[in-house]
């Protein structure tokens, strides 16, 4: 059971990571179409309508990557779990070590990355 709270957590993770993404590029276009405005080569007029298409465009992103996730993703995840149940003390035990060794490999990754 402690593997599927444990998914499902990640999953959340990743798609907070997204949105998040999303919400910082949304911050920063803002800031460029606001320099623009002040430099005089947008009105400002055109710095609102600018700034409101991209509030729009960034909320039609976050909402159909939220509905594909639940579509397609989420059912999934659902059978895969759902498949586990049968599984034996040992299979469960090769499952948290694949998925610990994975883990392992993603740090040493990050780590790598960072240097």
């Amino acid at each position: 059971m402690s593997i599927k709270l444990n998914f499902n957590e990640e999953l959340k993770k990743m798609i907070l990571a997204g949105v998040g993404a999303t919400a910082v590029t949304m911050e920063k276009a803002e800031e460029i179409v606001n320099y623009c405005v002040e430099k005089g080569e947008l009105t400002v007029e055109q710095g609102k309508v600018m700034n409101e298409e991209l509030k729009r465009n960034v909320k039609d992103a976050v909402s159909q990557q939220h509905s594909k996730f639940t579509k397609e993703v989420k059912p999934k995840v659902d059978d895969i779990l759902g498949s586990m149940e049968d599984l034996t003390a040992e299979e469960i035990k090769a499952v948290k070590d694949k998925i610990k060794a994975m883990e392992d490999k993603g740090s040493d990754s990050t780590d790598d990355d960072a240097k």
